[in-house]
């Protein structure tokens, strides 16, 4: 709890000193909510187990507390899908802002982690994944309250996505039933490990294959404290093209443009210290009002 409260205390001084009153992030809440996420009791969050379904029930209590709207009365999409040999239930969780205009912005982030594994030593077996990805999904509630009390041009789809770590899942199930119709959705803006760079490198993936979108990055990163890279979407970057590697990929696949915020690996990525004290406070901050701004930046534009 101290470390929480201090945590908490420098994010509160960083956004009252360094940060505009409009900006609005709620520092201990984005804080509170990677902690929550990653904490033990949730057990790594895997997909299918009774941790997961823990962070569910505190994720629908953030999305009513939020006040997003729900499409057919619920928050909750479950879907089924097959993996070594077994039949898994997952469950996505999303709601909607309505904007101006009938035309949708996807903005999500995987909920789901790994779960417990045996380690030889013996030691901790919970993969909690504060970075990967609880950072995203708390940085989606953050942004989801912000046009809560800042209506949109354009309606946004807040998608929290289970099963990514099992072969992008929840996407595709998302992506099968989408809840409006495809020709109405102008983009996804994807998070996925946005919390830990010693660099402040915030890269954005997607504008080689949609330059039409760079402008936004270019505006974002031109009064963003951390650097926002452009980059990791080519086919000759081989292993190193990430534009398969998360949910947003179900989205090209249906030619949808779209930008994928995240991290490069770093050495707590799928290991048991990927922990909520390893991740970069002031970064992780700035990540997501970063990220808030290429939001606003798309909507500012017809």
């Amino acid at each position: 709890m101290k470390k929480l409260l201090s945590v908490i205390g420098c994010m509160m001084a960083l956004s009252a000193s360094a940060q505009p009153a409009s900006a609005q992030i709620d520092s201990a809440q984005l804080m509170k909510d990677v902690q929550t996420l990653s904490a033990d009791k949730m057990e790594g969050r895997k997909t299918g187990t009774k941790g997961n379904r823990m962070a569910q029930f505190y994720l629908l209590d953030r999305l009513k507390e939020t006040g997003l709207e729900q499409f057919y009365n619920t928050y909750q999409q479950s879907f089924f899908f097959n993996s070594r040999g077994s039949r898994i239930m997952g469950t996505n969780l999303y709601g909607y802002i309505k904007g101006e205009v009938d035309s949708f912005i996807v903005i999500s982030a995987h909920y789901d982690h790994v779960g417990t594994k045996a380690q030889p030593s013996g030691g901790d077996s919970i993969y909690n994944g504060a970075d990967d990805n609880a950072s995203g999904v708390a940085g989606l509630l953050a942004i989801a309250k912000y046009f809560k009390a800042h209506p949109p041009r354009y309606s946004l789809i807040f998608a929290a996505f289970d099963a990514e770590e099992m072969g992008l899942q929840g996407a595709k199930d998302f992506s099968a039933r989408l809840p409006v119709p495809a020709a109405s959705m102008l983009m996804n803006i994807n998070m996925d490990m946005i919390s830990h760079n010693d660099k402040r490198e915030l890269y954005v993936c997607g504008t080689y294959h949609y330059p039409q979108l760079k402008p936004y990055i270019t505006a974002a990163a031109a009064k963003s404290a951390i650097l926002l890279p452009m980059g990791h979407d080519k086919p000759e970057d081989a292993g190193q093209d990430w534009t398969g590697q998360s949910d947003h990929h179900v989205f090209h696949l249906r030619k949808i443009p779209f930008l994928y915020f995240g991290v490069e690996d770093h050495p707590d990525y799928h290991k048991v210290t990927d922990e909520f004290s390893r991740i970069n406070p002031s970064f992780f901050y700035q990540a997501v009002l970063s990220i808030l701004d290429v939001v606003k930046a798309v909507n500012e534009r017809p």
